[in-house]
């Protein structure tokens, strides 16, 4: 079987469509399909079939794409292993990161990895966590954060590094009639309008979370992804917010922990399996560790 045709199957099977697919990799759409059709011919098997006007994975499509992630990341092993040739990590590095976690490691992670001949690329992305594997298809780091109690685990085609837990807290205006109090129960908030994030982001995950743990819902009117903005509003009185300890800005606000709940936040760095033996990609899961044990001592 031919590598590019594997690769090209998967990119399809990463980005949902064959123009999506043809895009990512310069080339026709035409061109693209005609080359899985012959991969088709060489396996003998049916690995696409129609999905409405889209193209979707057979059993034996998963399968082959399951088996070409393999041959990929081997092919990036024999490539790793000629980068080690060359005594250091090199190159360059595309790193995606959702904003707040951006604001808290980018600038370091750029200065670092240039020192060590590395050049990272960064962009901030604020997707939800569950799109990390669609964002590998671009980027060779992608830093996510999700609810601690989130339990799902990740796809076998993803190497995930933790790099810091981060409580989450109340933040309130200084003369809320609650600022005062030394925690604050998710109850005494009932009648309160909260400011929350996009369904499906992080802080959402963990008002959902706390509804069915506590029984109460808060009553969303605002919902706004910019950590900075939610900051504003919370200050001009539009409603009270929960957000992450380290990355909150604002030394106006008040910021109390929720009473008897432990709120908090994983911040993970992933890569596609295997991806990792290439030094520049290792050298720079390395520095965002380091960088996020510095934050945690910094910050604790």
């Amino acid at each position: 079987m031919d590598v590019e045709r594997l690769r090209m199957l998967r990119e399809l099977a990463d980005r949902g469509t064959v123009h999506a697919a043809a895009e990512a990799m310069s080339l026709t759409s035409s061109a693209v399909s005609q080359q899985l059709k012959r991969l088709q011919r060489e396996v003998g098997l049916e690995l696409l079939e129609p999905d409405g006007r889209r193209l979707r994975l057979t059993e034996a499509g998963k399968v082959l794409v399951a088996r070409a992630d393999e041959v990929l990341a081997a092919l990036d092993r024999a490539r790793a292993d000629m980068d080690v040739l060359r005594t250091t990590p090199r190159g360059t590095v595309r790193v995606a990161m959702v904003p707040s976690a951006a604001v808290l490691l980018l600038p370091g992670l750029i200065t670092e990895a240039a020192a060590i001949d590395v050049q990272v690329i960064g962009r901030d992305i604020d997707q939800p966590a569950a799109d990390a594997l669609a964002l590998l298809a671009d980027y060779d780091v992608v830093v996510v954060d999700r609810d601690e109690r989130d339990a799902s685990d990740w796809s076998p085609r993803i190497d995930a590094t933790l790099l810091f837990r981060e409580t989450l807290e109340i933040v309130l205006r200084p003369d809320h009639h609650l600022a005062d109090s030394e925690h604050i129960a998710l109850h005494e908030l009932a009648h309160c309008p909260w400011i929350s994030v996009g369904i499906g982001h992080m802080v959402d995950d963990v008002l959902r979370s706390l509804a069915v743990q506590t029984g109460i819902s808060p009553r969303i009117i605002q919902r706004i992804n910019d950590f900075r903005v939610v900051e504003e509003l919370v200050l001009a009185g539009v409603g009270v917010a929960l957000l992450p300890r380290y990355t909150t800005t604002s030394g106006t606000l008040v910021r109390k922990p929720v009473d008897g709940v432990e709120v908090a936040r994983r911040v993970e760095a992933v890569t596609r399996a295997g991806a990792v033996a290439r030094p520049s990609v290792a050298a720079v899961i390395d520095i965002l560790t380091d960088l996020a044990e510095q934050l945690v001592a910094e910050r604790h």
